[in-house]
């Protein structure tokens, strides 16, 4: 079984620009390669794990998110960063299915199709939705504490189990905390 690290999308890996399908606006944070490469060098595999309900109220077409993620792999494969999957799901709130997160499908069927133990693993997101999910899932989370997350509503599956400012910050604690860094936070 292998260990992975799941990110969230919109405001974690890239900054948020809401409901957008335009490669050409696409701007990874500063950090965000390097910080994957630490995480794949160590043996992580690295899953993007997404809510687009812009599908479903009509922003955009589904077919417009292959565009995407065909940039989103092509900048980071020319940092030497590989993606093992993208998973998204394409429902609104309202839909009560079980891939939209807080809900931990799409890391469940994730971890199904590339044999990942989850109780091995991280999710990293950047709103407490993302936390939630990571936990139902049986992960260990981090918040990526941006200021994206404008609700705060409490809970216990809503505990982060730790916070980072970066996702180089956030890198560094799952390595250290599993035991992979070898010197001064490189793996």
């Amino acid at each position: 079984m292998s260990a992975a690290v799941f990110l969230d999308k919109d405001g974690t890996l890239i900054h948020d620009v809401p409901y957008n399908v335009d490669p050409k606006l696409i701007r990874f944070r500063d950090d965000a390669a390097d910080a994957l490469l630490s995480l794949q060098r160590a043996g992580y595999l690295l899953l993007l794990v997404s809510n687009q309900a812009g599908v479903a109220a009509g922003r955009y077409e589904e077919s417009a998110l292959t565009q995407v993620w065909s940039s989103l792999k092509a900048e980071l494969g020319f940092e030497g960063v590989s993606l093992s999957g993208i998973y998204y799901c394409p429902h609104d709130d309202e839909a009560g299915c079980e891939c939209r997160k807080p809900q931990p499908g799409m890391l469940r069927r994730a971890a199904e199709e590339h044999g990942i133990d989850l109780s091995a693993s991280w999710m990293v997101g950047d709103i407490l939705d993302d936390v939630e999910a990571g936990r139902r899932a049986g992960c260990r989370t981090i918040l990526l504490d941006v200021g994206s997350e404008t609700e705060w509503r409490d809970g216990s599956w809503r505990q982060p189990d730790f916070q980072a400012t970066s996702l180089t910050q956030a890198a560094e604690l799952i390595l250290r905390v599993d035991g992979k860094v070898t010197n001064r936070g490189g793996a």
